[in-house]
């Protein structure tokens, strides 16, 4: 009977230090990635121009604290351990907007936004360019086998139904391989907002870089990442499953290899920037 109830006042006390080092990153009040996750100890966010990458997924913004991931069709994830928030950003219902497809969301919904639209294009697995732009001006593509043709069959629409529409379309043919390619490498000692962490493959998985700080002392830097999964589901940011004082953050040391996180892990070469 002792034995149980010391064992139980363990499981109490464990959850209390769990809920007290992570309450140092955490404002439950917050409603963005900026405000509902604090840096770690001696680190500092980077500025950043409001106009910028850096300071659209830094101010994306969040479900309340507490709040599930839903899959596609609305259902709840089966794990929920990995989740430390969850981006509240529709995905739509059906099973597309996965790994790779969420890294694309966030880029061109930025670019959207900023009216930069000569800029979105993506590859499909084919290797076919698909600009939004050619979309947009209504022309509509058809896939057989490999081959893309191009046809007008519509008025010229630069509204945002029309552009979540063409990203449904790139989730439906893009994935990990096409997108690695579209990437370049970049030390991981120079990690910033916006790049990913790849792999090409079946199964591939990419995670997204959504904040960076810096430690002002030893120059380190520490980042969050968030994803999606398959099958579809929101996009969450994850908790790092090795580091609970500091979780969501990752910081980085110069000795490590890898990047272990909730579902997945990279290695620290296979982090990926865009090239534009």
């Amino acid at each position: 009977m002792k034995r149980n109830i010391f064992f139980f006042l363990g499981l109490i006390s464990m959850f209390l230090f769990t809920a007290s080092v992570e309450q140092k990153t955490l404002n439950t009040q917050g409603t963005t990635v900026e405000k509902r996750i604090l840096p770690p100890a001696g680190f500092s966010r980077d500025n950043c121009a409001a106009n910028s990458y850096t300071y659209y997924l830094r101010n994306l913004p969040l479900k309340a604290h507490g709040s599930k991931v839903h899959l596609y069709d609305n259902s709840i994830k089966a794990s929920q351990d990995g989740a430390f928030a969850v981006v509240d950003m529709e995905i739509g219902n059906t099973d597309l907007q996965q790994s790779a497809d969420a890294v694309i969301r966030l880029r061109a919904e930025y670019l959207w936004k900023q009216k930069r639209y000569s800029e979105i294009h993506f590859k499909f697995s084919s290797g076919e360019n698909i600009d939004y732009i050619k979309w947009a001006e209504g022309n509509r593509f058809k896939v057989l086998g490999s081959k893309v043709t191009w046809e007008k069959k519509a008025n010229k629409d630069y509204s945002y139904i029309t552009f979540r529409k063409y990203l449904d379309k790139i989730f439906m043919y893009a994935g990990t391989a096409s997108l690695s390619r579209e990437l370049v490498a970049v030390p991981i000692s120079n990690i910033q907002p916006g790049d990913v962490f790849i792999q090409s493959g079946n199964p591939g998985h990419a995670m997204i870089v959504v904040d960076v700080a810096t430690n002002s002392s030893t120059k380190q830097k520490a980042f969050i990442c968030a994803q999606s999964f398959t099958p579809a589901q929101e996009i969450e940011i994850v908790k790092n499953p090795n580091d609970a004082t500091n979780s969501p953050w990752f910081i980085v040391k110069s000795s490590d290899t890898k990047v272990v996180f909730p579902q997945w892990t990279f290695t620290v070469h296979e982090l990926k920037r865009f090239a534009n």
